[in-house]
């Protein structure tokens, strides 16, 4: 199993390219099973959790081959309207071919995600939506058995709350059905626009896009397109936290500055200076005095779940205290005693808050890492750190972070990754 091992202490200095957004790559993989011509992708990420959709969508009997930052599917020729526990278990996302396989086929039968019971991040608003589109779902052996009497009728649903996944499922269902649904309470995140906007390159008639009400006239059938995958906004913050964890200086670009600004509003009050170039922005930190910022994390437009690791550990170096609130995932919070193990003073208060009080410095040390955005949080510390830390179970970074160690070490991180048998 690999290990990543970090000598810390050197500011960050020179130039990232952010590669396309995961969260965007998957469910747009997806929505190759929506037509029989082929979707193709530009500016796709070479990670694991892209290669696990191409198994499963292998599984179902689809074409799905990257080259290079070019991605190929091709849905002709399905085979199985089943995706297995297996490979669901390995990646939330694989949830999102029940509403596809359901609207072109009629029928679908995916397991839960994880294994999971239905309660914790919960998959029953994908499912009342699907209902109210005239679905017919059981659940019998860890999985959901979807089926509708010929096609899915357009109707109008408002999620209780919002929800990326279930906004994508409902939305690639609801683009093959008879009539005309309305989506309301969506979620806004750019990776659901950037969806809309390739479901509609296809031939989907969609109205309303990024706002909090989708119109979706149902059509027949998609033909093939080409598009360009979004740039990533969490890779972005993170290597902008990197710039201020290590008080240096990089530009990034590849992210506009527009999906990134209650990152930016939090960065510049803690006192990271963010400037817009062309093609991205830089984080400049090389004089700066990080100053302790309370964030909270909150559907977007708000400062992003998936951010706020990386943000606790640059406020473990900060001066004075901050206050993270966590209101959108529980168990949120396993990168603290690996952060903690490192020199930082974090309070965990109940299941949602912590109070970081920063330290002039963290020193290196063995870490775990425990979930994708909980692991670079390793890594950010890691960089800061005086001495030498080793970071395992980086698989979880290879998720989501493409050519991680390369960025950095171009920027002059000593940084190397260790390969065990």
């Amino acid at each position: 199993m690999d290990k990543i091992q970090i000598v810390g202490g050197t500011p960050l200095e020179g130039k990232i390219h952010i590669k396309g957004a995961k969260n965007a790559c998957l469910p747009l993989m997806v929505a190759g099973l929506l037509t029989e011509e082929p979707l193709i992708f530009k500016n796709v990420p070479h990670l694991a959790d892209i290669e696990t959709m191409k198994e499963l969508l292998h599984s179902l009997g689809a074409f799905a081959e990257q080259k290079d930052d070019v991605l190929t599917i091709q849905s002709n020729n399905i085979t199985s309207l089943t995706a297995p526990y297996d490979i669901v278990s390995k990646m939330r996302a694989s949830f999102l071919v029940l509403g596809p396989l359901l609207a072109r086929f009629g029928k679908a039968k995916v397991s839960l995600p994880g294994g999971c019971a239905i309660g914790t991040r919960p998959v029953d608003l994908h499912l009342m939506a699907l209902e109210q589109l005239g679905a017919k779902i059981t659940i019998e052996g860890g999985y959901i058995h979807a089926e509708v009497d010929g096609r899915l009728k357009g109707s109008a649903f408002t999620f209780p709350k919002q929800t990326v996944g279930g906004t994508q499922n409902v939305m690639m269902a609801a683009v093959l059905t008879e009539g005309t649904t309305v989506l309301n309470n969506i979620a806004l995140e750019p990776e659901c626009t950037d969806l809309a906007n390739c479901l509609v390159a296809m031939g989907a008639k969609i109205s309303g896009i990024g706002t909090p009400q989708l119109v979706i006239e149902g059509v027949d059938r998609l033909h093939g397109a080409e598009h360009t995958v979004i740039g990533d906004r969490i890779e972005a913050a993170t290597y902008a936290m990197a710039a201020g964890i290590t008080r240096g200086h990089l530009d990034i670009t590849g992210c506009p500055l527009e999906y990134l600004a209650a990152v930016v509003r939090a960065l510049t009050e803690a006192g990271v200076e963010i400037t817009e170039i062309p093609n991205g922005f830089s984080a400049e930190a090389r004089h700066a005095v990080i100053i302790g910022t309370d964030v909270m994390t909150e559907v977007y437009p708000g400062f992003p779940t998936d951010a706020q690791a990386q943000f606790m550990a640059l406020m473990s170096t900060a001066y004075g205290a901050s206050l993270i609130t966590e209101t959108i995932f529980e168990n949120r919070f396993m990168h603290v005693p690996e952060l903690v193990r490192m020199g930082a003073n974090i309070t965990i208060h109940g299941t949602s808050s912590a109070i970081v009080r920063g330290t002039t410095h963290l020193s290196g040390a063995d870490v775990m890492a425990t979930d994708l955005r909980g692991s670079v949080a390793m890594v950010l510390a890691a960089l800061a750190a005086k001495g030498t830390t080793t970071i395992s179970r980086v698989y979880h970074l290879d998720r989501g972070y493409d050519e991680l160690e390369k960025k950095l070490s171009s920027c002059g991180a000593n940084i190397k990754r260790i390969s065990e048998a």
